[in-house]
């Protein structure tokens, strides 16, 4: 059973309807990420993938593509994302590919033991880090490898609404002892983030940086929605949107469209 006061902050935001409802636009962001981080797992036929964070299953429908016979669970604390990858999958007729919601901080995932546990900026979010990680470890047959994208620091991706939003909202509250900030770029510093692996269990740990640039429309980066879950009130929408649009100028094309950098590392570690 999951905890209930396991990763409250992150299961209300990934659990809001009208936040789940526009992920179809917004992982226009992040889809060409998939190819990097799958590209690094290494999969073969008949391996047994976790997805971690799942999200719509862009990651997921990737890996199950390379292990045939084998299987991938995409598992989500997010039930409108995880009834939204059903779907495709059910579309594509991807049967070797399937969705659950889960807590993987602190829940086992049906499925395993798996081969290969990967995850496309999906683990941010945990407020216990070591944790979880030592939980997905247990997940994982002994050698099993684990491959994650996520972010570098917020200023080599200029394109983040929220760091043009300092001084308009507050700032979050402190973690609650015992908890880690989430968000993000939680694990940005790479020092730091092979050492909460390390502490878990994992060995052969190691980073590497990427960087793509996409372009696309503004909304797909942000919109009157996105502001809101940020915590823009509705007084100040005039002076965010100044901001946000000051943030994206230099990376904003004739016709509107934005020509995202998308700085990001893939560690990699075994279990």
């Amino acid at each position: 059973m999951t905890r209930i006061d396991s990763n409250g902050a992150e299961r209300r935001r990934w659990n809001d309807r009208a936040w789940a409802s526009a992920w179809s636009r917004r992982e226009l962001l992040t889809m060409a990420v998939a190819d990097v981080l799958v590209g690094r797992a290494g999969l073969r036929p008949g391996d047994r993938v976790l997805d971690i964070g799942t999200g719509g299953g862009v990651a997921a429908f990737a890996a199950g593509l390379i292990v045939g016979e084998g299987i991938v669970v995409g598992a989500d604390i997010s039930e409108p994302m995880v009834e939204m990858a059903r779907d495709r999958a059910e579309q594509r007729a991807a049967g070797n590919v399937s969705f659950v919601v889960a807590d993987v901080q602190h829940q086992t995932v049906p499925g395993g033991p798996f081969d290969v546990a990967i995850s496309q900026f999906g683990v941010m979010f945990f407020d216990e880090p070591q944790v979880a990680f030592a939980n997905i470890r247990r997940q994982l047959v002994s050698g099993g490898r684990l491959r994650f994208a996520c972010w570098r620091a917020a200023e080599l991706n200029p394109w983040f609404p929220g760091s043009a939003l300092a001084g308009i909202v507050p700032p979050p509250p402190p973690p609650a002892p015992g908890k880690s900030p989430t968000g993000p770029f939680s694990l940005c510093d790479a020092d730091r983030t092979m050492g909460i692996l390390e502490a878990s269990g994992w060995r052969e740990v190691a980073s590497a940086a990427h960087d793509l640039v996409v372009t696309v429309e503004r909304d797909v980066i942000v919109d009157d929605e996105a502001l809101r879950m940020f915590g823009v009130a509705q007084d100040a929408m005039a002076a965010a949107w100044e901001a946000i649009e000051g943030r994206l100028a230099p990376i904003t094309r004739d016709d509107g469209r934005i020509d995202v950098p998308l700085a990001f590392q893939v560690f990699t570690a075994a279990a």
